[in-house]
C-alpha cells in the first residue's frame, strides 16, 4: 500500500509513447508540493481486509499527523483485540505500543500495522523526488505513454528507486487526464515480479491540497488478498504536542 497523501499532476502531450527531458521530474515535484497539507491532520482510517479463504478483518484506528517534522501517531480503535494498541513515529525513530504489557518495540517501516497488508511506512511522508527518478531511454529522456484505463484516459510513468530503503524498487503510475490524479498504481519487486496493485478511488480537497479518501489494494503476490482503505473524520487542527509521545499512550491507560 502507498502512502494516504495525494497528489495532482500535470502533463501536456500525445498518444503514443512520449518523450520529454525533465517532464515527469516536473510532475514529480507537483507530486511532493501537493503532499505538504502544511498543517496537522487529524483523520479516522478503515482497513478492511479480505483474505481468500479466511474472510474479512475489519482494522479502525484514529491517525495524528504533524506535518512540520513529519511525526504521528496511530492509536487502534477496533477490533476490541487491538484496542489501545498503537504505533508512534518521531524523528527517525518507530515505535510499537502493546497495551497489555504497557511496553514500546522499536520497529522498521516494513512492521506490518496490526497484522493487515498496511505498513508503517505506509504513514510516513517522504519526498517522491528523493525516492525515485524518472525511467529513461538510451539518449536520457523521461518516458510516458498515454492509455486508456476503463473509460478514462490516461498517462502512464515508471520510476526507478534511486535509495535502497524503499519498499518496492519500481513502481508505476497511471494518471488521469481529466483530474490530474493518480488513478493506479503497480509495485514491483527488484526481480520484477508485480507484488502490488493500488487503485485510489476518491479524493477530497483539504487546504487547496488533495487527500486520499478511499482506495482497494490488492497483494499480486499472495492469493490476491486485498485491502479496502477508507478515511474520514478529518480535522487539520493543531494537535497539542504532547500527543507524538510515548507518554501520551501510558496515560491512556491509566
Amino acid at each position: 500500500m502507498k502512502k494516504l497523501f495525494l497528489w495532482t499532476l500535470l502533463f501536456l502531450g500525445s498518444t503514443g509513447t512520449l518523450f520529454g527531458e525533465g517532464r515527469v521530474s516536473g510532475i514529480m515535484k507537483t507530486i511532493d508540493d501537493q503532499m505538504e497539507l502544511g498543517s496537522d491532520f487529524t483523520a479516522k482510517v478503515s482497513l478492511t481486509q479480505q483474505k481468500v479463504n479466511q474472510g474479512s478483518k475489519v482494522m479502525e484506528m484514529v491517525y495524528y499527523r504533524r506535518d512540520s517534522d513529519d511525526s504521528f501517531l496511530i492509536l487502534m480503535t477496533q477490533p476490541e483485540a487491538e484496542k489501545g494498541n498503537g504505533y508512534l513515529k518521531f524523528e527517525d525513530n518507530f515505535w510499537m505500543y502493546r497495551r497489555n504489557t504497557r511496553t514500546f518495540q522499536h520497529i522498521s517501516r516494513d512492521e506490518s500495522i496490526g497484522g493487515t497488508d498496511a505498513s508503517a511506512d505506509d504513514f510516513e511522508k517522504r519526498k517522491l523526488t528523493e525516492l525515485y527518478k524518472p525511467e529513461t531511454d538510451g539518449k536520457g529522456n523521461e518516458l510516458f505513454s498515454e492509455e486508456m484505463l476503463g473509460k478514462l484516459s490516461v498517462y502512464k510513468f515508471k520510476l526507478l528507486a534511486k535509495v535502497d530503503d524503499v519498499q518496492y524498487p519500481t513502481v508505476v503510475y497511471w494518471v488521469g487526464k481529466e483530474n490530474s490524479l493518480p488513478l493506479k498504481e503497480q509495485s514491483y519487486s527488484l526481480s520484477g515480479t508485480l507484488m502490488e496493485t493500488g487503485y485510489f478511488l476518491k479524493y477530497t480537497i483539504v487546504n487547496g491540497k488533495y487527500l486520499f479518501l478511499k482506495g482497494l489494494f490488492v497483494d499480486e503476490f499472495e492469493n490476491k488478498n486485498k485491502t479496502m482503505v477508507e478515511i474520514s473524520g478529518i480535522s487539520t487542527q493543531k494537535i497539542d504536542d504532547s500527543v507524538f509521545t510515548k507518554a501520551y499512550f501510558e496515560n491512556l491507560g491509566k
